[in-house]
């Protein structure tokens, strides 16, 4: 079965075109989604398109951007589809179809493009992080106290002071107190206040 999906963005658009070409292509049944993003991850009618998905039917779009906004996005999807058994085609992007072997290598294609894309932002991370641990930047989120500040709360926790009272007087949450702090004992013989 050949299953045609359109989708506009905005609930003022029509889709009257999209779905006389899905018609046009064969389509048995068109789900259409009205007023939704293609960034959104989950739309009621693709979700639903996608439930019914038998083996050997066929998607159908109009354009691509119909299904998806990015590549990443593009490539979950196909998966999706893939993995009931059915495939893919595009009626503007005729390259886009997976029911023939060159649609399939033009998606194998895309898929080491995008792998090729993540692993690059990855190593441009890690070389950024470690340029940043070069210079002698502190990673992560910064210290709810100065240097000194710091100092003077672990001193007076170790006089014996709660970390209700450290919280107070330092402006800072018991828990904060508390993890700056585990680390030391108080000696033996200092009540806790």
């Amino acid at each position: 079965m050949r299953l045609g999906y359109a989708r506009v963005s905005r609930t003022d658009q029509h889709t009257e075109q999209q779905e006389i070409a899905l018609r046009d292509a064969g389509c048995e049944k068109i789900l259409v989604d009205r007023g939704v993003s293609g960034a959104l991850k989950s739309r009621p009618q693709l979700d639903r398109l996608l439930d019914q998905l038998r083996p050997e039917d066929v998607v159908v779009v109009t354009k691509i951007d119909r299904l998806s906004r990015n590549l990443r996005q593009m490539l979950d999807l196909v998966e999706v589809i893939h993995e009931r058994g059915a495939d893919l085609v595009s009626l503007a992007e005729r390259e886009i179809d997976t029911t023939t072997a060159a649609g399939k290598l033009v998606f194998a294609l895309f898929a080491v493009v995008a792998q090729f894309e993540r692993d690059r932002l990855r190593e441009r991370t890690k070389e950024g992080l470690e340029r940043a641990k070069a210079n002698g930047s502190r990673l992560g989120r910064p210290r709810g106290l100065s240097d000194s500040n710091y100092s003077k709360l672990r001193k007076m926790r170790k006089q014996g002071w709660s970390y209700s009272e450290l919280a107070d007087v330092f402006k800072i949450s018991r828990t904060t107190a508390r993890k700056y702090c585990s680390d030391l004992k108080v000696p033996p013989g200092v009540r806790i206040r």
